[in-house]
């Protein structure tokens, strides 16, 4: 799992930390690390339930701007649409 999202169970509830200061911004790396750790909530059967949150006082703020530079195409932009 990656430093930028971290996992851990607390009384039956998946706690999902985006972790990427200053702002949690969805930088190269976020969205996948937030999918794969919702995928690992689906398959913990010690987690009933799933909550997402951001490290510090902003939740999500924004996204680097070099990260939209990757998509180059329609088809890719409507793929990372639905991965965030």
């Amino acid at each position: 799992m990656s430093e930028l999202v971290r996992y851990e169970v607390r009384d039956q509830v998946a706690i999902i930390t985006v972790d990427n200061p200053p702002v949690n911004a969805l930088s190269p790396g976020v969205p996948e690390a937030i999918e794969a750790a919702v995928a690992r909530a689906a398959q913990d059967t010690a987690a009933l339930a799933v909550v997402l949150i951001g490290a510090g006082s902003t939740f999500i703020a924004g996204a680097d701007i070099r990260f939209f530079g990757t998509i180059t195409t329609r088809e890719a932009s409507f793929e990372r649409s639905r991965a965030v």
